[in-house]
Formats: C-alpha cells, sequence, structure tokens
C-alpha cells in the first residue's frame, strides 16, 4: 500500500484518507474515488487529496476486517457487513460469552494494523448484542498479514456463544415471626427478574416457616411440581452447613456442593443438589438487584457450565463486585409482580377437585399422599409452577379439607355445590369463575399425581390462539390428561351435564385436536382405589 498526498490526475481508484465535506455532498473515509468523484472534487477547487494506493496482493480495510471476523466467528456468533474497516460480531441469542484470551492475544500481537476487542470472559449478554469488533487501524493491508491472523483464529474456537438454558424454577422463602413483608417481596421480585433475564421462569413461590422439618417438605413439593432449579431464600442466611435450611436440604436427601464463596456482596451462597436439580441458599444479598454472586452462579449454571466448588472457589479474581446501580428503588414495589405470560398465550389452569372418593373406602383421595405430598397439592402446584396466568381449584365434597390442603398456595376456589351430578357441574362451574381475558383453560383432574409442570407447559406451547385449537396429550395413539381448551369451546363445555367430563366435546369437534406426543403415563396415571394408589406408588 503506499498511502500519501496525491495530485488529483492520479487520484481514480484511490481509497480516501480522511473525510471531505463539499458543498453538495460529503465523500466518507475509505472511499474509492472514482472519475465522476475526481471532476466534482475538482470543481470544489480541491487540487490534491490525501489516500492510499493498493498493490495487487493488498486488502482494503473492510475486506480484511470481514476476514478477520469471519474467522473468529463461532457457535451463536453472527457478523454484520463491515464499515469503516470496522466488523462487529453480535450474539446470535441470550446468552454466555466464552473468550479464548491467548488466541486473542496472538492475533493483537500480530501487527499493529490489525485490533481485536472483546467483551471480558463469560459475559451475560442479550440476543444482537456487540460481542467483539475487528479494526483495521490502516485503510488496507496485506493479504498475508491476514492470512497470519487467520492461521491464529482458531477455526471459530476462539469466541463462542454459551444459549442459556430455560429452567422451571422454584423459590421457597421461609420466614420467621415479625418478619418485615417487604422481605418476601423482595426476594421473590428479584428472584423473577434474574431468571426471566436468563430466559429461565419463577413458576412455584412457596413461603413456609424457618424450620427444617417446612424446608424438606417445600422441597419435596418442589421437586413433584417438576421444577429443575429451586431457590431458597432463607429468614436467616446459613452459618453452618448444619444449620437449618442446610439441615432441610440433607433430610430431603439432598447434598451441600459447597458454602460460601470467594465474591462480594455474595460471600454467602450456599450450593446443594437435591437429585439432579440443583439448589442455591441465596446470599442476603440476593433481594437486591444489585450484580452480586448469585448472578455470576446462574449465568453459568443456565449456560451449561459445571457448577461446583472447584469452579465457585475460582471466582475470587474480579469477585469484588461493583455494581453500576446506585440504589434499589425498583425492589421496593408493594407487591411481588405478577408472572409473565407469553404474549398471545394467556392460559389459565382449572383443577377439578370437587370427588366424593365413593371406591376409597372413606378417604378422600385427593388428601392422600403421594411422594411425601398430597395430591391435590401436588396437581396445583404442577399448575403454579407452569406457565398458566392463574390456577383455580374447583372444590366440592370436604371443600374445607382440600382447601386446608392448600394453605398458602396462589391459588383461587370455586366451591361446586352441585359436585355430586358429576364432573360436567365442576367444569361449569370452574369456567364461570375464570378470568375474561384469558386465551384458553387447562383442565387438570386432581387425582394424576404425576402431572408436572413440564407436562402442562408442552400443551400451551402448542396451543396457537389463531387456530384455537384443543390441545390434548397422546401416547401411542391413546389420548391422556390434562387438556387445553380454547375459549371459543367454553360456552359448549358449560352446556355439558352429567359424570362423562368433556370426552363427548372431544369426539364432536376430533378435527380441531391438535395432538401433543407424550413419551411417558404421567398423562394416564390417576386412582380411584386404595389399591391403585399403592400400584401407582410403587410405579
Amino acid at each position: 500500500m503506499i498511502f500519501g498526498e496525491f495530485p488529483l490526475a492520479e487520484c481514480e481508484g484511490l481509497l480516501l484518507a480522511h473525510s471531505l465535506r463539499l458543498p453538495d455532498c460529503t465523500m466518507k473515509k475509505g472511499r474509492r474515488l472514482t472519475s465522476a468523484d475526481c471532476q466534482v472534487l475538482a470543481a470544489a477547487g480541491i487540487a490534491k487529496v490525501h489516500g492510499a494506493r493498493l498493490d495487487p496482493d493488498d486488502l482494503d480495510e473492510n475486506a480484511a476486517a470481514g476476514a478477520v471476523a469471519a474467522a473468529l466467528n463461532g457457535a451463536g456468533i453472527a457478523t454484520r457487513a463491515p464499515h469503516a474497516g470496522r466488523c462487529n460480531l453480535y450474539a446470535a441469542e441470550r446468552g454466555l460469552v466464552t473468550v479464548d484470551a491467548d488466541i486473542i492475544h496472538r492475533i493483537n500481537r500480530i501487527d499493529e494494523s490489525v485490533t481485536v476487542a472483546t467483551l471480558p470472559p463469560l459475559s451475560a449478554v442479550r440476543g444482537g448484542a456487540v460481542i467483539a469488533t475487528v479494526k483495521i487501524i490502516p485503510l488496507a493491508v496485506s493479504r498475508a498479514l491476514i492470512d497470519a491472523c487467520i492461521a491464529q483464529a482458531g477455526q471459530g474456537a476462539a469466541l463462542r456463544l454459551l444459549p442459556f438454558q430455560p429452567r422451571r424454577a422454584a423459590l421457597i422463602v421461609t420466614e420467621q415471626a415479625n418478619d418485615p413483608p417487604r422481605n418476601y417481596i423482595a426476594a421473590v421480585t428479584s428472584s423473577r427478574r434474574r431468571l426471566e433475564e436468563l430466559g429461565s421462569h419463577l413458576g412455584l413461590v412457596q413461603r413456609c416457616a424457618h424450620r427444617t422439618a417446612a424446608v424438606t417438605a417445600a422441597l419435596q413439593e418442589a421437586l413433584a411440581a417438576g421444577c429443575s432449579l429451586i431457590l431458597i431464600a432463607g429468614a436467616t442466611v446459613p452459618k453452618d452447613r448444619a444449620d437449618t435450611v442446610p439441615a432441610g436440604i440433607v433430610a430431603a436427601g439432598g447434598e451441600i456442593t459447597h458454602f460460601g464463596m470467594p465474591a462480594e456482596p455474595g460471600n454467602m451462597l450456599l450450593l446443594a443438589r437435591l437429585d439432579a436439580v440443583p439448589v442455591i441458599i441465596l446470599p442476603g444479598c440476593a433481594r437486591s438487584r444489585r450484580t452480586n454472586g448469585l448472578d455470576w452462579v446462574l449465568q453459568r449454571m443456565l449456560a451449561g457450565l459445571p457448577m461446583a466448588a472447584e469452579q465457585i472457589m475460582a471466582m475470587g479474581v474480579g469477585g469484588l463486585i461493583r455494581s453500576p446501580l446506585e440504589a434499589d428503588e425498583d425492589d421496593q414495589a408493594a407487591q411481588p409482580e405478577p408472572v409473565r405470560a407469553p404474549v398471545g398465550r394467556r392460559v389459565a389452569a382449572l383443577v377439578l377437585a370437587a370427588g366424593s372418593s365413593r371406591r376409597m373406602g372413606g378417604a378422600n383421595k385427593l388428601l392422600q399422599p403421594f411422594g411425601g405430598v398430597p395430591m391435590v397439592r401436588r396437581v396445583a402446584n404442577a399448575a403454579l409452577a407452569s406457565r398458566c396466568t392463574s390456577v383455580h381449584v374447583v372444590t366440592g365434597f370436604a371443600a374445607e379439607d382440600v382447601q386446608a390442603c392448600l394453605s398458602g398456595l396462589e391459588v383461587k376456589f370455586a366451591h361446586n355445590a352441585e359436585h355430586l351430578t358429576g364432573m360436567a357441574s365442576s367444569l361449569r362451574c370452574g369456567l364461570a369463575a375464570l378470568p375474561a381475558d384469558i386465551d384458553a383453560a387447562v383442565v387438570l383432574l386432581a387425582d394424576m399425581p404425576r402431572i408436572d409442570g413440564g407436562h402442562i407447559d408442552r400443551l400451551i406451547a402448542a396451543f396457537d390462539p389463531d387456530l384455537r385449537k384443543i390441545v390434548v396429550p397422546m401416547k401411542a395413539g391413546r389420548r391422556g390428561n390434562p387438556v387445553l381448551w380454547p375459549r371459543a369451546f367454553f360456552a359448549e363445555m358449560q352446556a355439558m351435564e352429567g359424570d362423562v367430563g368433556a370426552r363427548e366435546l372431544l369426539l364432536r369437534h376430533a378435527a380441531q385436536i391438535e395432538a401433543v406426543a407424550f413419551d411417558d403415563d404421567a398423562i394416564f396415571a390417576d386412582f380411584d382405589t386404595p389399591a391403585a394408589l399403592d400400584e401407582l406408588a410403587g410405579r
């Protein structure tokens, strides 16, 4: 490349070094001057121009930047057209950026003409965020130089985006007498925002006494509801592995993975596992939206990176976290924020729990424990853990006992005084109680204890409000429960009589059924007798 000041007669094909503002237009830096451009410059009285003339083996700044960016482009990353010697690399979706610092350093040391700048390793980004930029300093560089940079780029290993893997989370808030209400509100609001920013869903929120047995019971309910991540905001933070909340995890069959972390704020985080489900006891600072060690743990865990004692103990360098937030006014809301529902899919859950359990020998089957959790509470928790916007429970037989069993859950009740006439009356009662702005309802039977939030969410994901199809779970050609009913069918459902449920409607509208394939038997598993319950529990 030859750079210098050239007489106008020699400027055709020259790369313009600096932008020129002319009376009728502006010629931008890097423009390749044409014969017509030279005539415009002459008319403006310009006799000489600073620029660069390329050798046959040179690449202009845009071509060079684009070539290096393409070599750095790894999984989950996209590039856009280079401009002014710069080519940016973008996150294709929400996720965590991994950077091979050695590769970036090697490229930056090859020559001052080529620079690569990235976000810090393990930065959390939204889709469309710039995660790296390649800038060519001069107007052109040699192909040999760019080839040397490409050789060091590692075939896409330098930069990768690890997409956040959505999880269904539960939050357990333990409370002591006289705890201020704002503690609960802040814990729910901040946890929900953190999870939703990472693409996950806080489905189940539980309040319980700050006692070991209560924590154990809440953990069992969260597992039964299908939650794949459990957060615990204790009334007090643990001071020892044997303290109240950690002891509750161990009593539930869990294992403490690591206590404490070299991050401030966030020192008092405790990491555990219950079966394959991660459990995190939140540090006190987690009630604030200020960045703390919990954010690092959640980001890396949801991006699929290992998260155990070794990884936590390696967080000390850079672990003194200083948040840009100046205040926490947003955390002082009067009430916890409502669960956000997918746009266009406002689906309510309707739990039918009015049956009289005639074949159970006098016991109310809905109150029988299954996996340590009463049947009706398991089903209500599953609905709460899902993406449903509200949960209504229809009571009938032993209504007070059923309501007492669901104490503390964010559900609404509709009592069916005509429950002895059959299931149709419970459907009518429940549908009449649902909010007027919903698009559909998932009808759940309260005696199906293996249904969890994941089953319900698969039905919701298959529902298209514009098509108005009835969404039904299927396995091997056999129809199961629960069933998602669009609002368009509510009037027909409210006109039904007897104890046949909505079977007749399904036959009548067979062409309007959207079948969702399931590979487990939870969609069939109910019970009517003590023997059936024992058999189901055994399986």
